[in-house]
């Protein structure tokens, strides 16, 4: 599956109210450091943020962590794995 599909799907499972798995590479662009691979059990994406709050926006996904109930946001382009099926890469 590729990463575009797994957002897709993301977002119809988010819209019904339901949760999904996914992982993906941590990065920082102001500080330029990444933490490694992040796993995420339970997700459900949030909208995005405004532009004008982040030049990055449309290249980011929002999700809660529905077990800490953290709102965080991921890189599109560095998701691996969505439902534990690996993501092809782009």
């Amino acid at each position: 599956m590729d990463i575009y599909s797994a957002i897709r799907q993301m977002k119809i499972i988010s819209d019904n109210d339901g949760t999904f798995s996914f992982s993906f590479m941590s990065y920082s662009y102001d500080k330029d450091i990444s933490h490694g691979v992040v796993t995420v059990e339970h997700a459900k994406l949030i909208g995005t943020s405004k532009n004008e709050n982040n030049r990055y926006a449309d290249y980011m996904l929002n999700y809660i962590d529905m077990d800490t109930l953290e709102r965080k946001h991921c890189w599109q382009l560095l998701l691996l794995e969505f439902n534990g099926q690996q993501l092809e890469l782009i």
